[in-house]
């Protein structure tokens, strides 16, 4: 499957416009840092990014958060767009990965490590070992346990997927060198937070962190530095 949603009904959109009114006053009166990120930007949607990226469903948002990591954002799309010319235009499933020579994935930009993950997590979706609708239906945490169990997969990695690919609202990505700039400039933390810090800032976010993290992505991309690297995962 390589289709993205389709646009939601007047209904659907209708409930979304009032979850999005709720997360956004639980987070003014959860936290002052983001209540402003939230004031300056009335017409975020947090949605938008994930409108530029290609249809993807679970093993292509974990595709695409494999191919990002040590690589910018701008990177990560390059790369991306040569593994989609390698299959007619769009991402592959789990089995069009492995019937591709491993070698033209190098040659699209592809480690030979990244290569490995996305051919061991392609065969365990292929042979039965993983069911992508069973995954879907998993709570956060035991999807995260069933996944970083493949070498080359970590937390940022199913961290993203869960935003990208299955809309969860309560995640975040303490591991994120982006986030963890974006948290030490709004909070104006005299140095870089770890994972931890960033965990605990999170907290008083909750059930809408992805909506917090969004926020903040958004203020560290408006930033005049450079792109941040994703980080390896091994």
């Amino acid at each position: 499957m390589r289709t993205r949603p389709e646009a939601g009904t007047v209904t659907e959109d209708a409930n979304r416009a009032v979850w999005l009114q709720q997360a956004r006053s639980h987070l003014r009166n959860a936290d002052p840092v983001v209540a402003r990120l939230v004031d300056e930007r009335p017409e975020f949607d947090p949605r938008a990014w994930i409108a530029e990226l290609p249809p993807m469903d679970l093993y292509g948002a974990l595709l695409f958060q494999v191919t990002g990591q040590q690589l910018s954002v701008a990177a990560t799309r390059r790369t991306l767009t040569r593994i989609e010319a390698l299959f007619g235009g769009h991402l592959p499933s789990p089995a069009e990965l492995l019937g591709v020579d491993p070698g033209k994935l190098r040659e699209a930009g592809l480690s030979w490590r990244k290569i490995g993950t996305l051919r061991d997590l392609a065969e365990r979706l292929s042979d039965g070992r993983l069911n992508q609708d069973v995954l879907r239906s998993m709570p956060d945490d035991e999807l995260m346990e069933v996944l970083t169990a493949i070498p080359g997969i970590g937390p940022w990695t199913v961290q993203g997927a869960l935003i990208i690919a299955l809309q969860r609202e309560d995640v975040v990505l303490p591991g994120d060198l982006a986030l963890r700039k974006a948290v030490q400039s709004a909070y104006q933390l005299d140095h870089l937070p770890a994972q931890q810090e960033v965990l605990a800032i999170a907290e008083k976010w909750r059930p809408y962190r992805s909506l917090a993290t969004s926020y903040l992505f958004s203020a560290a991309f408006e930033s005049p530095q450079a792109a941040p690297v994703a980080p390896v995962e091994a």
